[in-house]
């Protein structure tokens, strides 16, 4: 068992280039003479690590600790002992400290077969593997799922968790699913309020950034897709056990929607997964909340509730409505805008029940405005020109079109997701614009939604057979 989280801090150089002429910058690569032109800066960023790996010691008394490490960049899997996330005992590990090595090494593993992986059998066998195992080793044993493996990430959102969660579950690992649920259903406030990432060990938030609504709509979402995910003969205890997070956090967000003035219908203001001050409300924040409300709703029917069931029922269509007002037909990031964000997939399967043409539509153009020269895509049109793919909204993306049938923007994204790993085989949270992975890795919400892809392109490949 994992006794502690070491933070493996370091400084890390961060570099940028200046602006060059009128709000036009040029960047060129003297081997391959690659050139991008924005107009912003064009990031230069390091990759921290190559991805998180568990050490193994044995101490003076026999005792075996663990550690979960970072393993840094461009080491690649050498580092590792293969098939895991274990680190390899140095040339002077003792005979014990091998063996200890060597057996979690054979639990990760274990822990792999008792699952099912996503992509079984195709190209994308190997990235889910890896996936998998950047999940099981960053989630504590108290359910805390860290976001990623350096500095000020290791903490645990709700959101990450929510998408790590259903992961989990799709994959046949219930109980790491419940675990995740169960951290946050402690962590939560009794009014509902969720901060916007915790502690590990959920005593609260590291910092005094604002607290965001989503965090509820996507528990909700997750306990949904957890019960639907479990054998029937445990959904009832599933619904049992979470009562809590789910009456706490449907309060929440039915509480959390405007009954007057211009935006009456949606939320109130809040950040959202840009996790930046707004002044608007956001599709971020509203489709969020949909997800939770729609799955309250089912969930309450589930549990017998009829009354919880109606409210919750009653909140979606309000809400869903005001959506469709204030957003639609563009689905902007804002009320009225045509400027689109990943968020445009929040509306879709596996959020919804179905796929609005309009939406299928809108995501295909944020996919557009949203492209960056590697390959991937930016978090919104309206992010920094500066040439950098960001992961999780690429894998937000490619989930949206895997779920609404549009299997060759899904598989494009997916493929560059695949071919722009680290050394190691995870995901790093962006993609400098000649390809070159950057910032911090593993990124759990970038990796879990992609395995949710992965299962979606399964489901389609299953019907076309």
């Amino acid at each position: 068992m994992r006794t502690g989280v070491r933070s493996g801090r370091r400084r890390w150089r961060r570099r940028e280039t200046a602006l060059v002429g009128a709000g036009a910058l040029v960047v060129a690569l003297g081997l391959g003479g690659v050139s991008y032109v924005g107009r912003d800066r064009v990031l230069e960023q390091d990759l921290y690590l190559d991805t998180m790996a568990v050490s193994v010691s044995v101490d003076a008394s026999g005792t075996v600790h663990q550690e979960l490490r970072p393993v840094p960049a461009t080491t690649g899997d050498d580092a590792l002992l293969p098939g895991s996330r274990v680190l390899r005992p140095a040339a002077d590990a003792s005979a014990a400290e091998v063996t200890a090595a060597d057996a979690e090494a054979t639990a990760q593993r274990d822990w792999l077969a008792a699952g099912t992986v996503p992509g079984a059998g195709t190209a994308d066998e190997d990235m889910a593997r890896d996936a998998l195992l950047d999940l099981h080793v960053m989630t504590a044993d108290d359910g805390a799922v860290l976001a990623a493996g350096s500095g000020p990430w290791q903490y645990a959102w709700p959101r990450d968790g929510a998408f790590a969660a259903v992961a989990f579950a799709r994959t046949g690992h219930l109980d790491d699913a419940r675990r995740v649920l169960a951290f946050f259903q402690r962590a939560q406030e009794r009014t509902g309020d969720l901060e916007a990432r915790y502690l590990p060990d959920g005593s609260g938030s590291p910092d005094g950034r604002a607290r965001q609504l989503d965090g509820n709509g996507w528990l909700l979402w997750a306990l949904g897709e957890v019960v639907d995910a479990a054998p029937v003969a445990q959904q009832a205890g599933l619904l049992d056990d979470f009562a809590s997070l789910r009456h706490r956090s449907e309060d929440a967000a039915r509480a959390a929607l405007q009954t007057t003035g211009r935006y009456a219908g949606l939320p109130r203001v809040s950040p959202d997964y840009w996790e930046k001050k707004e002044t608007k409300p956001t599709l971020g924040t509203a489709a969020a909340l949909l997800a939770g409300l729609r799955a309250a709703e089912r969930l309450e029917d589930h549990a017998g509730d009829t009354g919880r069931s109606a409210r919750a029922g009653s909140s979606a269509a309000t809400l869903a409505a005001a959506i469709d007002r204030e957003f639609g037909p563009d689905y902007g990031r804002y009320p009225g805008s045509d400027r689109r964000d990943a968020a445009v997939a929040f509306l879709l399967p596996p959020f919804a029940a179905t796929a609005d043409p309009a939406v299928v539509s809108a995501l295909g153009a944020a996919a557009d405005q949203m492209a960056r020269p590697a390959g991937g895509l930016a978090p919104g049109a309206d992010w920094h020109d500066d040439g950098v793919s960001w992961t999780p909204e690429t894998a937000a993306v490619a989930l949206g079109a895997a779920s609404a049938g549009d299997d060759d923007l899904a598989r494009r994204l997916v493929d560059f997701l695949a071919t722009h790993r680290t050394a190691a085989g995870s995901m790093s949270e962006k993609v400098l614009f000649d390809g070159r992975p950057a910032g911090t890795a593993p990124l759990v919400w970038s990796e879990a939604t992609t395995l949710l892809v992965l299962d979606a392109l399964d489901d389609e490949d299953q019907l076309d057979g």
